[in-house]
């Protein structure tokens, strides 16, 4: 027979004949059929359905456990959980994959890796790694922040875009490193060992997105936990989803469930700064209206006590202008330790207090001329004398005198000294009918 026969009366096999055809001998070959191994990359679909891997030291196996047969199972199975299923292999063809669909589960036992990291988790705790007392605490406003992920993970971009909407202000030194498998854990403690020698660093983020156990395993590494430990500042994790714990997460001084949770829990966010500054301003200047309003009052008392108001105008004048003083070097300094909070504040205090003072100096300054009124200086000037004895007080009536008696007279433009000679009484009445205003 030619060659050319040859050829003709090879069959030519399609894909998914050909894929169906092996599903039909690994059918007949081995279904239905016992596995047992670890679960590994456990998805519960919206549908019911359930995707995983089988998998042990050398090997794994896709498997898929219909929303049928996952309504049957009596436990709830977990990432690592070794088990024992029953079901068929075949060929999935529209991917030409070879798959396990699962009838049935049991549990059999925790998986290896899960063992490992059950059993460093006791060790670390046992040494006191873990206990909260050792936890540093997040400062409210960092400096810089430290950032240790992958440069192509999606983590990155959501760590990076939180920050800007909460912490724009905040520089973030940035330290990538390979965040899966056991190449990881190297570059991991590099990243981590450079931020802790770059200048004004107060928090370090630690983040990765979601994954198996197998993609979260570096971060169960026994010297990357003591790293994380000895960090010379906070580190906040943000490894996978909510649910996953891992060693570093024990021994960080935050938990994120997140990397967007991380980013938020590392700095207090620019607006709630700001509302906080707000609330002092308010503060602040309600502060400066009672000590306005006080000083007001006291003015008021001590107006009410003058005596003699030639004498104690000088005196109130400088109290006054003392206080006006005071409560300006307060409202300054209040108002420049405000200035890197919020500058419009600032502006508005200031006008503000130098409003209420003009307001105040134009009222003492009518009290000074009202108080002038009564300058007895002016009642020298209707032609009154105020006479003096040589003690100094003033004399107003006869019997206060004596001849030869020297006394003083005080007129508008100075004193004169005059010596008693005669002392005669006034006639009764005498000035009555004169007008003496």
């Amino acid at each position: 027979m030619s060659e050319t026969a040859l050829i003709r009366q090879r069959k030519i096999w399609t894909v998914s004949a050909l894929c169906l055809a092996v599903s039909d001998a690994l059918n007949s070959r081995f279904n239905p059929i016992d596995v047992s191994g670890e679960l590994s990359s456990l998805t519960r679909a919206s549908s019911g359905h359930h995707y995983f891997s089988l998998k042990d030291a050398s090997g794994q196996l896709r498997c898929a456990m219909f929303k049928r047969s996952a309504s049957l199972l009596t436990f709830n199975p977990k990432e690592g959980q070794r088990v024992e299923v029953t079901g068929k292999i075949g060929v999935y063809e529209a991917r030409g994959d070879l798959q396990l669909v699962v009838e049935s589960m049991r549990p059999i036992g925790q998986g290896d890796l899960f063992e490992q990291y059950l059993q460093l988790k006791a060790k670390l705790e046992a040494e006191g790694i873990f206990d909260p007392a050792t936890k540093k605490v997040l400062i409210v406003k960092p400096r810089k922040i430290g950032l240790v992920t992958s440069k192509g993970a999606a983590a990155l971009h959501d760590v990076a875009t939180a920050l800007r909407r909460r912490v724009p202000h905040i520089p973030v030194v940035f330290a990538p490193s390979l965040v899966q498998g056991q190449d990881a854990v190297a570059p991991l403690i590099q990243s981590l060992e450079y931020l802790y020698q770059q200048p004004d660093i107060d928090v370090i983020l630690l983040v990765r997105g979601g994954g198996s156990i197998d993609d979260l395993w570096c971060f169960n590494d026994e010297a990357l936990a003591r790293v994380i430990v000895n960090s010379p500042v906070p580190v906040v994790t943000g490894i996978g989803h909510e649910t996953d714990f891992t060693i570093a997460d024990f021994c960080a001084d935050v938990r994120a469930p997140t990397p967007t949770a991380a980013a938020e829990l590392c700095a207090t966010s620019q607006v709630e700064l700001i509302d906080r500054m707000n609330q002092y301003a308010q503060l602040l200047t309600e502060a400066i209206y009672k000590r306005i309003d006080g000083l007001a009052q006291r003015l008021d008392q001590i107006q009410s006590k003058l005596g003699r108001p030639s004498t104690w105008i000088h005196l109130q004048h400088r109290e006054l202008q003392k206080n006006a003083q005071a409560l300006s070097r307060v409202a300054h300094q209040s108002c420049v330790s405000q200035q890197h909070r919020t500058s419009i504040l600032r502006s508005t205090a200031q006008q503000r207090v130098q409003r209420y003072l003009d307001q105040y100096k134009h009222h003492l300054s009518h009290n000074q001329e009202q108080l002038k009124l009564l300058d007895p200086r002016l009642v020298l000037q209707r032609g009154y004398t105020w006479l003096t004895n040589e003690k100094g007080e003033s004399v107003y009536q006869m019997s206060q005198l004596s001849v030869s008696q020297s006394i003083s007279g005080t007129l508008v433009d100075g004193e004169v000294k005059m010596l008693v000679t005669q002392i005669k009484p006034s006639e009764k009445n005498k000035f009555e009918s004169k007008n003496f205003i």
